[in-house]
């Protein structure tokens, strides 16, 4: 199957000479995205919705999510900073954000712009959104995990009309920096805006442009080689200058259920870890969850806490960031701050659903060809063990109509048919 994205912006590597072709990353993938051929896992890039989950399960770490070098900051005069509120969680007794804020600028940062004075924003946009919009289909579905927007756009279409028509934190703050640097009098092509993300799935979307016309930063980091080099700098600061600008609602979007808690509604709820996450779309899509007014979905574990590309373990970040926010003001963010239009926060482009899955544009060769698959599905075991190098027997059906694989490869067939 070809692949449909830049290898420069996809969403996973694999280290071949680490990968002993275990099918862990096969079986856990919520897409079936992978397969294991030659004793390699291989990506179906086409399928990927970034969440991580095979970085993040590789028993061998043959698996490495993309992120920019932090070296391509160097390559703009003004360096904006867009932190993300899990970086505070990664930093043991840590009492002051500012710490910090003044961290990113002594590693070579003009200024800060968090991204929790977006995520703020968005709390009380979505709020006036809901109020105005009383005739949505419910639950409403947060579009703010971006591989959670993915996943539905691959796998759960009939979802698609669901989704909150908002865009994320990031992509908020990042072009509000961008224009308080060109209100400064900076030349627009001097300036790098760059957010430090906690997952892979933020760095595919800001990379793409998942819900606005063209990407809106420079560069996307990982959490983890930001925090190397902010841990040898934070101590010797001599001067903690107040540069933080966030309160408990916006720190609050690092863990699973901060979103949804900014919205001041009590018919909502909070899943995180991708296995929860299908199971809530397959109830919404089954009518089940009706009666919710909006869901908040987290693919990591924890939520923004436990992306891979972070340092901590989710759930003592995630105690951090509460131990943080105890000692913040409510709210520093309002819309009435800020002399923008409601669409300023909406979607620029409808993310539009992918038939990654579809076996043919012309329906009658679909049609002949899923009546193939279904014939040799019939003659496989069911066992789904992916010894083939699948991650289903359907889905090695569905390979060996392709042409991806030999009905041969099904190492468990003859042994089935004799105990039959």
């Amino acid at each position: 199957m070809k692949d449909m994205y830049d290898k420069s912006i996809s969403t996973v590597m694999l280290d071949s000479d680490k990968c002993r072709g275990c099918v862990t990353c096969m079986k856990r993938c919520p897409t079936e995205a992978i397969r294991v051929r030659n004793g390699k896992a291989t990506v179906l890039y086409e399928r990927c919705i970034a969440c991580g989950e095979c970085v993040r399960l590789c028993p061998h770490h043959a698996k490495l999510a993309r992120y920019d070098s932090f070296d391509i900051v160097n390559d703009f005069k003004y360096k904006i900073a867009l932190p993300a509120p899990s970086l505070y969680g990664q930093f043991n007794n840590l009492d002051d954000i500012n710490i910090v804020l003044n961290g990113l600028k002594e590693i070579g940062f003009d200024e800060i712009f968090e991204v929790a004075r977006g995520a703020e924003l968005l709390s009380q946009a979505t709020r006036k959104f809901i109020a105005t919009n009383k005739d949505l289909p419910k639950p409403i579905i947060s579009s703010a995990c971006p591989a959670v927007v993915e996943l539905i756009l691959v796998r759960f279409h009939s979802l698609e009309d669901r989704l909150l028509n908002m865009l994320a934190p990031v992509d908020i703050v990042a072009q509000m920096a961008r224009e308080e640097a060109i209100n400064k009098g900076i030349s627009p092509q001097d300036i790098g805006v760059f957010f430090i993300s906690p997952c892979p799935a933020k760095v595919f979307a800001l990379k793409t442009g998942l819900g606005v016309d063209k990407p809106v930063v420079d560069g996307v980091l990982s959490v983890s080689e930001v925090y190397m080099r902010l841990l040898p700098i934070m101590p010797k600061l001599k001067e903690i200058k107040p540069l933080s600008k966030v309160g408990k609602t916006g720190l609050q979007w690092a863990s699973s259920g901060g979103e949804a808690a900014g919205l001041y509604i009590d018919k909502y709820l909070a899943a995180d870890g991708i296995e929860n996450v299908i199971n809530m779309l397959t109830s919404i899509e089954d009518g089940k969850l009706n009666y919710i007014d909006f869901v908040e979905l987290n693919a990591c574990n924890g939520g923004c806490v436990g992306g891979v590309l972070n340092i901590e373990n989710p759930y003592v970040a995630k105690a951090r960031i509460r131990n943080l926010r105890n000692k913040l003001q409510f709210n520093c963010n309002t819309l009435e701050q800020y002399d923008k239009p409601n669409s300023y926060y909406e979607w620029q482009t409808k993310p539009q659903v992918k038939e990654v899955y579809r076996l043919d544009e012309d329906r009658a060769v679909a049609m002949k060809k899923m009546s193939r698959i279904e014939d040799i599905y019939k003659t496989l075991p069911n066992l789904d063990c992916g010894l083939c190098g699948a991650p289903s027997c359907r889905a090695f059906a569905e390979d060996v109509e392709s042409g991806m694989a030999d009905i041969s490869m099904c190492v468990r067939m003859d042994n089935y048919y004799k105990t039959k």
